[in-house]
């Protein structure tokens, strides 16, 4: 190994490439679960949604106006309130085009609203009752180009003012991407009718399923059918699964190369038998038995893989801590992926080395020198 580093390392190359895949693999979906716990942990698992469906005749449905306090009706409810959708755009001006809205929509939102989705304030502050203002969810500042409140905006000819901006909601992507004003207000300048286009809804967590079968009953009960209920963190957890699901691809792409590695140890190997005949005849004919040769050869393939393993798993490491940084997720690395990448290596070197070993001892002092 020493006199001929390149092709050692080479060799190593192989195993050094399928474990560092292997661990990468297993290493970045483990960030990323973690990173879902905490961000579970903390908007939690318990949030239910209701919104209108259709009726009958395939019409778009409404929910009472009393949707949003028969939900506070129920006993395992903890707090319950509402958004409803205001056919209006949002402009940063008005000199922008009607027509572009930017995928964005104003909603009429309810005081306890930030209460009830666990949400953050980025900037500024919510709404007050009865203000004309607005408060930004993160997706629609981004696309509107404000960073900071005390911006004007145009909704339908009239100005309001933006006084606070919101944190990133996963749980509730629909709230990221509106402008949302108070109830109040928004009957006032828009005529909002009062109708809640989406109910959200606290419950206790070991009360999740009771509540999601009641809610549509209680918030219309002469056509409860006309309601679809939902538990955002169960998208959120689908998610989670389909990307889980190309594992299995990555990791038999680490698999091949795993193997294509180990065929190169075993080629390094034999070659190696073949170009050291002479030093193998001489270390026979001064008294080295087979056994004491064979040794000596898979020794250097074991040696040869470990060093690629021990490299791929320092690889792997850093490519799963650079890539959860890159994502604001908490490096999460699998220490029975790392350790046994480096015994996956060890093992790959054994099984390598075994025919060129057993090549080794075979020959005789005397084939050897010739």
């Amino acid at each position: 190994m020493r006199t001929r580093p390149i092709r050692a390392v080479l060799s190593a190359l192989g195993i050094a490439i399928g474990i560092a895949a292997v661990v990468a693999v297993v290493g970045i979906p483990s960030s990323s679960a973690a990173a879902l716990k905490e961000k579970m942990s903390k908007l939690g698992t318990n949030l239910l949604t209701a919104a209108p469906g259709e009726d009958y005749f395939g019409q778009d449905a409404k929910l009472p106006e009393t949707a949003v306090p028969m939900a506070k009706r129920i006993g395992a409810v903890s707090a319950a309130s509402g958004t409803g959708k205001i056919s209006a755009n949002a402009r940063k001006n008005d000199m922008v085009p009607s027509s572009d809205t930017l995928g964005l929509q104003v909603q009429a939102a309810e005081k306890d609203l930030l209460k009830v989705l666990n949400a953050e304030v980025r900037a500024g502050r919510w709404l007050s009752p009865g203000e004309k203002s607005v408060v930004l969810g993160g997706t629609a500042a981004s696309r509107l180009g404000v960073d900071k409140p005390g911006v004007q905006l145009w909704i339908d000819g009239q100005w309001f003012t933006v006084i606070g901006i919101l944190g990133p909601l996963p749980l509730s992507p629909e709230i990221d991407r509106s402008v949302l004003i108070g109830w109040e207000a928004a009957k006032e300048a828009f005529g909002f009718e009062g109708h809640a286009n989406t109910v959200y809804v606290r419950t206790t967590e070991d009360q999740v399923d009771n509540v999601r079968k009641l809610l549509g009953p209680t918030l219309n009960p002469q056509k409860s059918n006309e309601v679809k209920v939902s538990r955002p963190s169960e998208a959120l957890e689908a998610q989670q699964l389909a990307e889980s699901s190309y594992n299995a691809l990555f990791l038999g792409l680490g698999g091949v190369a795993l193997l294509v590695g180990g065929v190169g140890v075993a080629n390094t190997m034999v070659i190696s038998v073949l170009e050291r005949r002479r030093e193998i005849g001489l270390r026979r004919a001064l008294g080295a038995t087979r056994r004491q040769i064979r040794w000596q050869f898979l020794t250097e393939s074991v040696l040869l893989s470990g060093l690629g393993g021990l490299v791929g798993v320092i690889v792997g490491i850093a490519v799963t801590a650079g890539y959860s940084i890159s994502q604001n997720w908490p490096a999460a690395l699998p220490w029975p992926a790392l350790l046994g990448g480096v015994g996956a290596a060890i093992a790959i070197g054994a099984i390598a080395g075994v025919y060129p070993a057993v090549r080794a001892a075979r020959q005789s002092p005397t084939e050897a020198l010739a």
